[in-house]
């Protein structure tokens, strides 16, 4: 089987750690088995493999998640990218033309689809090898996940059945995030949560893409990409399918989407350097910077810090931190990247606003490096830290070490590589410091 991840979009619902660049599924926040922290996609795809489901992982994403996700998964799965965000629909049509046309996936096999970052039990991935058996007897054309709701919650949408049952049930219609009152309605008639996760034979999705585009290659596909409609999934393929069913899920399941519902399950008060009184009452603290934190006779609180901001929220409060992060415009001050991270430590603009300066903290993993590039409207200052490592300027290569600086003039072209872990401060100083001043240069080392 096929199993394809959604890990699109970007969200501030988690400010300050989850941000335009780094969506809440990249956040390294979750207890892991070995007692380090893992991420939401970590923790999924860790569960796909001890849930015995004998299955290849593609993620579908944009292109500015690929380094985050390389990062925390190196070279497991694979991924392809959107041209342009168009909704769920084109997403899952295009990673399904990858499996047709670059893996050559048989128009038989099975796929299923789900999103990157559920938090739920081993069952939730017992019952997608359900869903998986139950597209192989030919049960139905499309089979999705139907979660036993907790509430009568208008987050959701719902999926309202024709007949009840123990395994597979066929299904009547959709009611997309109704109000509360129709919500008590739906869930008194036995409707379940639509969890977002489909199965169905590869060449039924390929033969509904055809009615909007028939391409000879992936390639071709993705320039072809903005003719595919912008639609959700379940408007475009499940509301429409003439012969859909579900597979039930009962356990654990959770939407980390808010700081409250993400406290529940980080099996800890505090995370970073956190000092907190005995008095204080239901209050978590998630702090990713150097600088300590204490808190003193606090209750309900959620306390968030990341070189990013400061997030103080009753937590009951704390979904409502969207509307105001939306009018904070700054650059994001944490990254993940294919090589590593960075974090900014320091900004400074000259009272002539002409000459700026940017400073950062870079990790390159061992056996990893920067593209080989160059910058016209800045200079930059390496000082190495910690590590070995080797850097390139301008063709030449030579060893790094702790202790090493090296002054890089605009118009330069260069590039590190790590040997071991290798950290270094970069000092950028020009007019203008965006991501965008660069041009790549192919380099073999």
């Amino acid at each position: 089987m096929q199993l394809i991840l959604l890990s699109g979009g970007s969200g501030k619902r988690l400010w300050p750690l989850s941000n335009d660049s780094y969506s809440k599924q990249f956040l390294r926040l979750l207890p892991a088995p070995d007692g380090t922290k893992e991420s939401m996609l970590q923790r999924v795809v860790r569960q796909i493999r001890e849930s015995g489901l004998e299955a290849d992982v593609t993620i579908a994403t944009g292109e500015n998640q690929v380094g985050t996700i390389r990062n925390q998964l190196g070279d497991k799965v694979s991924i392809v990218t959107e041209p342009e965000r168009r909704d769920t629909f084109p997403a899952i049509a295009l990673a399904c033309l990858y499996l047709e046309k670059e893996k050559l996936c048989d128009k038989d096999e099975t796929v299923v689809v789900m999103p990157s970052d559920p938090y739920a039990d081993e069952n939730y991935f017992h019952t997608i090898g359900k869903m998986v058996s139950a597209v192989e007897a030919d049960v139905a054309d499309l089979v999705l996940m139907g979660i036993e709701p907790t509430c009568a919650s208008t987050k959701y949408g719902y999926v309202v059945l024709q007949d009840s049952g123990e395994n597979v049930m066929k299904v009547d219609c959709f009611t997309e995030k109704p109000d509360s009152e129709k919500a008590k309605e739906l869930i008194d008639g036995g409707a379940l949560w639509n969890g977002g996760v489909f199965a169905f034979r590869l060449g039924y999705l390929s033969g509904i893409v055809r009615n909007y585009m028939q391409a000879g290659s992936f390639q071709e596909a993705r320039e072809r990409y903005g003719e595919l409609p912008k639609i959700s999934f379940d408007y475009e393929v499940a509301e429409k399918a003439a012969s859909v069913a579900v597979v039930p899920f009962k356990g654990v399941w959770k939407d980390l989407g808010t700081w409250d519902a993400l406290s529940e399950v980080l099996g800890c008060k505090s995370i970073g350097r956190v000092l907190t009184s005995e008095n204080c009452s239901n209050t978590h603290v998630v702090n990713t910077l150097d600088t300590p934190c204490v808190c003193v006779g606090t209750t309900n609180l959620i306390v968030a810090i990341s070189p990013d901001g400061i997030l103080v929220a009753d937590k009951q409060s704390s979904e409502h931190v969207k509307p105001l992060v939306n009018r904070i415009n700054d650059r994001p001050m944490y990254e993940e990247r294919r090589w590593g991270t960075y974090k900014v430590i320091d900004r400074y603009a000259a009272q002539d606003e002409r000459t700026r300066s940017l400073t950062r903290h870079l990790c390159i993993k061992a056996g990893k490096g920067t593209s080989y590039q160059m910058h016209f409207r800045r200079d930059e200052v390496w000082t190495f830290v910690d590590g070995t490592g080797k850097l390139a300027l301008d063709g030449e290569v030579r060893d790094v070490k702790k202790g090493d600086a090296v002054f890089i003039r605009k118009g330069q072209k260069h590039a590190v590589k790590a040997v071991t872990d290798l950290h270094f401060v970069e000092v950028q100083i020009g007019d203008n410091l965006t991501e965008e001043d660069i041009e790549r240069f192919d380099f073999s080392w």
